[in-house]
């Protein structure tokens, strides 16, 4: 069968299931609603958080961000994993204890003001559009190239998914939902590297194929019998050279960047709301860091992976690419050409696709580089590239949808419980009733989701800048506030206001500087001390716990109730009650 049929069918499958899921597991209270009645297995919300996580930027783009960056890439894994140890030892079990539904509830109980509830929940719908625009788009593009519709036709396909299974079921729905989405896209990612893997290097591990001795086969595939025996790496490195790039497994970012980068990343991470309300619908606080646990080894096998998939499609792209003539090009560059993500321009008029360093759009006498090829798709390119059989490419379709679906998911709940939680119920309309209240979550859900698609359709230019100030504001806003919140009692909401607002104005004029005002400096010799936009949350965190501890030195202490509510928080016992009023 076709790789269209065979994408059909297992997307078909995959759909139904979703679909019977969050029509058996429907939300018939706020309490299912926003935390599924915290009664979620560990293991289950584990998993259901890895598919939350493994957004269509871990599907399809951090492998495509490795191949491009070589070992520069690394900082996504050791970032994006570190956080959930974070996650673990810090915040999930505190959470849990505290049980509420969402992260601006607690920051208002906390710290006893609606002033930081409502730019908590700004902060949380911000972040939140500003992922889920990339996961629509996302959706679009696995329809377009495999499911031969268009991309805008694809959206709207996956909004109406979404807005069903998000408004219908809830956190209850969407937990349940994730589940089956998390065996969907990790069978997709990992067959490919594991097939791949035999290919090269007669290995079925891809974690430790990547770095083993080429075989006969794989000499044979590369067209190249001298790289027999050879380390993989150490062949894409001769490559790499060849075509005038430096060296794969050399890094080209200042190491005080890198590790600046990799900080911003974990504590980011661990401030995302979409992930930290994951440990409010767990049954115990033993669960909360249990789930964490669960949830490390469910993306370690993805995270682990990539920098596999990543060296085996760079060198299979390469490979059959470079020096090859256009009329003999192969399929699936044939194929992907469709799409405008993958080009040629015959420079020289030789009718030969050559590869160089520089932009392929760039005059000749700028760049002799006539290939272009969107980062993005270096993972669903890689079956086809690699010659696998066409389910298996079908297969890496439905992961890809499996991914970008999951977490747009669970960042339009974030949105949902914003509005009818935080803002309605929360500030401007008390006294409403749970069902009135359940109305407001799904009609939010519902205006949410048709929101995302437009961001889907009509995408912003600077969707990939905004991503930097996501995980800026996460780091420099909720990370320091949760965690003095949990650990200092002396913390107030005068500390944590002055701490909030300065870690944010100074996370968002640095990245507003350096990728809208003056894009010409965002460089290393433009950058202050070295630190890239990506890096300057770790930056923007440490001015926010710096305000909050000079501030809560000459301001009052928070009431003796506030107190004791962080004081029942770390301890065995009951939890105190926290005030109703603010």
């Amino acid at each position: 069968m076709s790789i269209l049929t065979w994408t059909w069918i297992l997307t078909g499958l995959s759909f139904a299931l979703y679909i019977y899921i969050a029509y058996a597991t429907r939300a018939k209270s706020t309490g299912d609603f926003y935390a599924a009645e915290q009664s979620v297995p560990a293991y289950m919300n584990g998993m259901a958080t890895g598919a939350d996580w493994m957004s269509a930027a871990s599907f399809i783009s951090m492998a495509g961000l490795i191949s491009f960056m070589g070992r520069d890439g690394s900082f996504y894994l050791m970032g994006w994993t570190g956080g959930y140890v974070l996650l673990a030892m810090l915040f999930g079990p505190y959470l849990r204890k505290y049980g509420k539904f969402t992260i601006p509830q607690f920051m208002a109980d906390r710290y006893y003001s609606n002033s930081i509830r409502l730019l908590s929940l700004m902060c949380a719908i911000f972040i939140s559009f500003t992922y889920v625009a990339g996961q629509m788009r996302g959706v679009g593009v696995v329809f377009s190239r495999f499911m031969g519709v268009s991309i805008n036709m694809g959206v709207i396909i996956g909004m109406a998914l979404v807005f069903f299974y998000a408004t219908l079921g809830g956190m209850k729905g969407i937990t349940y939902t994730q589940v089956a989405q998390y065996c969907v896209l990790i069978v997709a990612y990992l067959i490919p590297a594991i097939f791949i893997s035999m290919q090269f290097t007669g290995n079925p591990i891809p974690q430790l194929g990547f770095g083993s001795p080429i075989t006969a086969e794989g000499a044979a595939i590369l067209n190249d019998p001298g790289t027999q025996g050879k380390y993989l790496l150490d062949v894409l490195n001769g490559i790499q050279k060849d075509i005038g790039f430096g060296q794969y497994t050399s890094g080209a970012r200042p190491r005080i960047d890198v590790w600046f980068i990799t900080m911003s990343l974990m504590i980011g991470t661990a401030g995302l709301p979409h992930i930290l309300i994951r440990f409010f619908t767990v049954p115990k606080m033993r669960d909360a860091r249990s789930s964490a646990g669960y949830a490390l080894v469910c993306i370690a096998l993805l995270y682990t992976t990539a920098p596999a998939i990543a060296v085996f499609a760079r060198t299979n792209f390469i490979k059959s690419v470079h020096n090859v003539e256009y009329a003999k090009a192969p399929s699936w560059f044939k194929n992907w050409e469709k799409t405008k993500l993958v080009g040629w321009k015959d420079k020289n008029g030789d009718g030969i696709m050559q590869i160089a360093k520089g932009k392929w759009d760039d005059p000749i006498e700028k760049s002799k580089n006539e290939v272009k090829i969107d980062q993005d798709i270096m993972v669903l390119a890689n079956p086809e590239i690699a010659k696998l059989p066409n389910w298996v490419v079908g297969l890496i379709g439905a992961g890809g949808l499996a991914a970008a679906l999951s977490t747009a998911a669970g960042l339009l709940l974030v949105i949902s419980a914003a509005i009818s939680h935080d803002l309605m119920k929360g500030m401007l309309k008390p006294t409403m009733g749970e069902k009135e209240e359940l109305w407001w979550a799904r009609g939010a859900a519902g205006v949410a989701v048709c929101i995302a698609g437009l961001f889907g359709i009509y995408p912003p230019g600077f969707v990939a800048q905004v991503v930097a100030f996501a995980f800026g504001l996460a780091a420099a806003s909720f990370f320091p506030c949760i965690l003095m919140g949990v650990f200092n009692k002396k913390a107030n909401k005068e500390g944590a206001l002055a701490g909030m607002f300065v870690g944010i104005v100074f996370v968002a004029a640095y990245i507003s500087y350096f990728k809208f005002i003056n894009p010409a400096m965002n460089n290393k010799d433009g950058w202050w001390f070295g630190i890239s936009p990506e890096g300057i949350g770790t930056v923007g965190a440490a001015l926010n716990f710096i305000t909050m501890w000079v501030v809560g030195k000459f301001t009052p202490e928070p009431p003796q109730e506030i107190q004791d509510l962080v004081g029942s928080l770390r301890y065995p016992g009951k939890l105190v009650a926290p005030p109703t009023q603010h």
